[in-house]
C-alpha cells in the first residue's frame, strides 16, 4: 500500500541455501541470551547493503520473530535518517518470553504496536515509548459492488471461531436454509498459497459477496494466552470494508469502541450459538436495516481503516509530510464514502 502512495523502496530479503539450519541454532539461544547479542545477528538471510540514504526507514514484522531479518539489512542506520518498527502482534504475554530481544527495538526512533494493550506494558519492559497503531485493511481492494443483489453468499467465516456459532451455521446449512462458506483447513493463515496477491483478491472478492461476516476477538480461544488481554483482529476491517453484517463478538475493550464505535457496527450472538438463526432472522425480515447497516460499515471504513490512515496517523507521529499521492488517495477515500453514505446514490459508485 505504501508503495503506491508515497517514493518508497521494498528492500529484498532472501535465504541462503544454509537459512534454515542457521536460523534454527540461533533461535533456541535467544531466548536464554542474557546478554542480548544474539538478537544483532543475522539468521542466515543473504546479506543487504542500502545503496542510498532514506528519509525514513519502517521495519514492519508481523511478530517479534521477524526482528531478527532486520539484521541483514547491514549498517541500515547509517543510511536513513529515521527509523520505525511496527510490530503488529504482541501480545502483554509474550513479553516475558522475548525479554531479551528488546534491546534490539532500543536502534529504531519509533516503535509502533498493534495491540493497544501491549503499549504501556512494551514501553515499560523495553525502556522505551511505544505508540498504539492498529491494524486497517485496502478499502479500495474490499469495497463492496454498487449491486447489492451480487451478495450470494448468506454467512461467510474464515479464522478463529466459537464451535457453538459454527454448528449452528453448519446444521442451517444442511437444512438449506443458509449458503455458509467458511475454512475447512486448521491454521488457515499458515497455508502456503499460490500466489499471495490471487489469495487476497479472492478473500475480498468473497466478503463483499457476503450477507453476514463472522468476527471474534483476537484469539479468542486461547484465554491462557491472552491472560484477559482482549484485542480487535483483521476481521472486523476486512467484513466492515466489504459492507457485510458483522456478526458475533463485539470485544470489550477501549480499542473497539475507539474503532468500531458507530451504531451496529457488530450484532451480538452468543459464543455458543443459541441465538444465531433467530438473529439471522430477525435481521432479514428488515432488508431496510440491512442495507442501513451494509453501507455504514463500508463508508466507516473508507473514513477510519484504510491502510492509508494507519501511514497518516504515523507520518502525523514522525512529523513527516504525506506525499501528493497520498493526499489523491485520500480524496478518492472520502467521494466514495460520501456516495456510500448517500442512499440515492449508492446504485451509481464506480
Amino acid at each position: 500500500m505504501l508503495v503506491e502512495i508515497d517514493d518508497v523502496d521494498l528492500i529484498p530479503i532472501e535465504r541462503t541455501w544454509a537459512a534454515w539450519l542457521d536460523e534454527y541454532w540461533l533461535r533456541t539461544p535467544l531466548y536464554h541470551d542474557v546478554f542480548s547479542k544474539l538478537i544483532f545477528t543475522n539468521p542466515g538471510l543473504r546479506k543487504v547493503r542500502l545503496s542510498k540514504h532514506y528519509d525514513l526507514f519502517i521495519a514492519v514484522c508481523a511478530t517479534f520473530w521477524d526482528l531478527p531479518y532486520i539484521n541483514a539489512i547491514e549498517h541500515w542506520k547509517d543510511h536513513c535518517k529515521v527509523s520505525v518498527c511496527w510490530l503488529d502482534e504482541l501480545w502483554v504475554s509474550d513479553i516475558t518470553n522475548y525479554k531479551y530481544w528488546l534491546p534490539a527495538l532500543r536502534q529504531f526512533d519509533y516503535v509502533f504496536v498493534g495491540y493497544r494493550g501491549t503499549v504501556p506494558a512494551l514501553s515499560q519492559a523495553a525502556d522505551l515509548t511505544c505508540s498504539w497503531l492498529p491494524g486497517g485493511v485496502d478499502t479500495l481492494r474490499f469495497r463492496p459492488s454498487s449491486d447489492p443483489t451480487t451478495r450470494a453468499v448468506d454467512v461467510y467465516s474464515i479464522g478463529r471461531r466459537y464451535d457453538g456459532i459454527h454448528q449452528e451455521l453448519l446444521t442451517a446449512a444442511e437444512r438449506g436454509d443458509v449458503f455458509y462458506v467458511y475454512d475447512s483447513q486448521v491454521g488457515g493463515g499458515m497455508t502456503e498459497v499460490y500466489d499471495y496477491r490471487q489469495h487476497r483478491e479472492l478473500y475480498a472478492n468473497m466478503a463483499k459477496r457476503s450477507r453476514y461476516f463472522v468476527v471474534a476477538s483476537a484469539k479468542m480461544n486461547q484465554p491462557d494466552y491472552r491472560q484477559g488481554q482482549i484485542e480487535v483482529g483483521y476481521r472486523y476491517y476486512e467484513g466492515a470494508a466489504a459492507g457485510a453484517v458483522l456478526i458475533g463478538d463485539a470485544p470489550e475493550c477501549d480499542a473497539y469502541r475507539e474503532l468500531l464505535g458507530w451504531p451496529d457496527a457488530v450484532i451480538r450472538i452468543r459464543p455458543d450459538g443459541s441465538d444465531t438463526m433467530a438473529v439471522i432472522d430477525e435481521l432479514g425480515s428488515d432488508p431496510e436495516r440491512l442495507a442501513a447497516i451494509s453501507r455504514r460499515n463500508t463508508t466507516e471504513s473508507l473514513l477510519r481503516h484504510d491502510w492509508a490512515h494507519r501511514w497518516t496517523e504515523m507520518f502525523r507521529t514522525i512529523g513527516i509530510d504525506p506525499s501528493p499521492r497520498k493526499a489523491a488517495r485520500d480524496r478518492r477515500l472520502k467521494h466514495l464514502a460520501e456516495l456510500f453514505a448517500d442512499t440515492d446514490q449508492r446504485l451509481k459508485v464506480p
